[in-house]
């Protein structure tokens, strides 16, 4: 984002977001929603057309809509949703960063930047799992989304 307009907007919805937390958590998660109704629908449509040349596949797109409808409606109504799904996908990629950390320092003999990489890997991996832990509870995850959003607009300004 190379425009200073844009990174100003950033940093002040930040701070915005950041007084009210659950306000930016709402917007985020409606707009969320949206994303996954519309591909639920885009789901639906392409299983009920492919009905007719694999029969496999359409029910299959259409179980897959099912779910991801059911799933998108659910985050309308729910910020707690929203936020569990946040804080499990956190801790799933800080389990795995940790483990290919473990699996980079495990292989630094044959590598000549893997003990640096399998360190910030594990560094990284636990500073997601403990993201993950704040994300659980929908104000911390309103004010890390505020703070995303302030720093992306201040390194955007740097840029």
């Amino acid at each position: 984002m190379k425009n200073p307009v844009l990174a100003i907007l950033a940093i002040i919805l930040g701070l915005v977001v950041m007084v009210f937390p659950l306000a930016g958590l709402l917007a985020v998660e409606m707009l969320t929603s949206f994303v996954i109704l519309m591909i639920a629908i885009w789901l639906l449509i392409v299983g009920a057309s492919q009905m007719e040349t694999s029969k496999t596949s359409g029910i299959l797109n259409v179980v897959l809509g099912i779910i991801v409808l059911i799933v998108g409606i659910g985050l309308i109504f729910s910020p707690a949703l929203f936020a569990f799904l946040t804080g499990f996908l956190l801790y799933l990629v800080g389990v795995f960063m940790i483990a290919a950390g473990v699996i980079a320092l495990l292989s630094r003999s044959e590598y000549k930047n893997a003990t640096w990489a399998g360190i910030l890997g594990i560094i990284l991996g636990v500073l997601y799992i403990i993201l993950g832990t704040l994300a659980f509870d929908p104000i911390y995850l309103g004010i890390l989304i505020g703070v995303w959003l302030i720093v992306n607009g201040v390194l955007s300004l740097i840029e």
